[in-house]
């Protein structure tokens, strides 16, 4: 059996043409349109595309410099869409709704839109966090912060549902009650009602909107402190699509061992599991010293010969195996372009939108070695066996098209006329 047979289909296709007759020993060609696997991205370069071009400028901002920064955020976004289908985008609450009552509804819709036109999933980044809170919501009582974080969850999600319906619902939960970086009224909630009734609530509201969304619990805490709160969540019936996974990697590649290490940790809750945050860095890598990833500050973190040949190898390795894990279904890179999170060089492009090396990497997996695209000849009945990766086909023969899906292997014949 091959390393990512799990990845694969069978069908059993009989091509025919418009009266109905079998397209009998004709070559035909399937071509992989869409994949199952979510290949994602950081998408918040979204938001330069769909600004409005008479929207006014922010204050001091020149006109022609936001005019220049929107059509670079359109050649970002352009080749997103080539190497990904799904992305993120963000719902950090104090960006989100900066004063209560009027969240940034209309341009965060118009992302969500503007992806899915162009076949991408959209994940929304998340409903319930400590950092990234709304300023605001500390004029309130803790009872009156869990109804307002309540509220806001439903509102979002029943908001966007059909445009987005994955989310990361909470993030960062392990240390939600004890971060003792700033006061924040998420961290009192969660201290006065514990994790497990914060979890479990949010999940409940956003269940409640959007039966059919995955929603994710998310996670930069892959110890088994992480494992402990999902095992228990899942007992208590919380409704986890998904467990995520951030792999932050400025101060060093995990490699192979500690990836596994992590899979195997999780993997036993036979629940999808979803990397949701993955950063390696074409540059130098940040001192070991470091505990806190936000403490490291710097003027500039260039790209390196070296750093940006190291970090397309360990990128595609990484990738590789955890597409060879039968539980992963996605994987999000989480810079598209270099210098958007401690300035670190952990993009695909660079600031200035050129391709690196870990770009034309990734495009030669996820739209090389795991895309099929293959030539079948039909037999005396017209009929072709086709096993490809899982994903959406368009199949041709003699000038004419047709669509395949292929999702599950099936011993039903699929009759398509062309």
């Amino acid at each position: 059996m091959g390393r990512f047979d799990h990845r694969k289909a069978t069908v059993k296709v009989q091509i025919k043409d418009v009266a109905g007759n079998p397209l009998k020993n004709t070559e035909i060609r399937a071509e992989q349109k869409t994949h199952k696997f979510l290949f994602g991205c950081g998408a918040f370069d979204t938001m330069g595309v769909v600004m409005p071009d008479d929207l006014p400028p922010f204050p001091g901002a020149d006109p022609e410099a936001m005019k220049k920064m929107k059509a670079s955020a359109k050649e970002r976004m352009e080749k997103f869409v080539k190497l990904f289908n799904y992305g993120t985008i963000p719902f950090y609450w104090g960006g989100y709704e900066r004063k209560e009552g009027e969240p940034n509804q209309k341009i965060t819709m118009a992302e969500a839109q503007w992806l899915n036109d162009h076949g991408i999933t959209v994940k929304g980044h998340p409903l319930c966090w400590h950092t990234a809170c709304a300023n605001w919501l500390m004029e309130y009582s803790n009872e009156q912060i869990l109804e307002k974080q309540l509220a806001r969850i439903h509102r979002d999600v029943s908001a966007f549902k059909g445009l987005v319906n994955m989310w990361d619902v909470i993030n960062e939960v392990v240390i939600m009650p004890v971060f003792d970086k700033y006061d924040n009224a998420i961290t009192r909630i969660c201290k006065e009602y514990g994790r497990f009734r914060l979890v479990k609530e949010v999940f409940e509201a956003a269940k409640a909107e959007n039966p059919s969304a995955t929603l994710l619990i998310n996670d930069f805490n892959t110890s088994q402190s992480y494992e402990i709160l999902v095992e228990g969540l899942l007992e208590m019936g919380v409704p986890i699509s998904a467990i995520g996974i951030q792999s932050h990697q400025h101060q060093g590649y995990w490699g192979l061992e500690k990836i596994n290490e992590v899979l195997t940790r999780f993997e036993h809750f036979g629940i999808p599991i979803h990397f949701t945050e993955n950063t390696l860095i074409s540059g130098d890598i940040m001192p070991a010293y470091i505990e806190d990833l936000n403490d490291w500050q710097v003027d500039e973190w260039p790209s390196t010969p070296d750093g940006l040949e190291r970090q397309a190898r360990e990128v595609s390795e990484m990738y590789t195996e955890l597409f060879a894990h039968p539980l992963v279904e996605a994987i999000t890179t989480w810079d598209l372009t270099d210098g958007k999170w401690l300035k670190a060089p952990s993009g695909v492009l660079t600031v200035d939108n050129k391709e690196k090396p870990v770009y034309d990497a990734l495009m030669g997996l996820i739209h090389g070695e795991w895309e099929t695209k293959e030539n079948f000849v039909t037999d005396e009945n017209g009929y072709v066996t086709i096993t490809g990766f899982k994903g959406e086909y368009e199949v041709s023969a003699n000038g004419k098209t047709a669509k395949v899906s292929l999702f599950e292997s099936s011993d039903d014949i699929v009759v398509v006329t062309m």
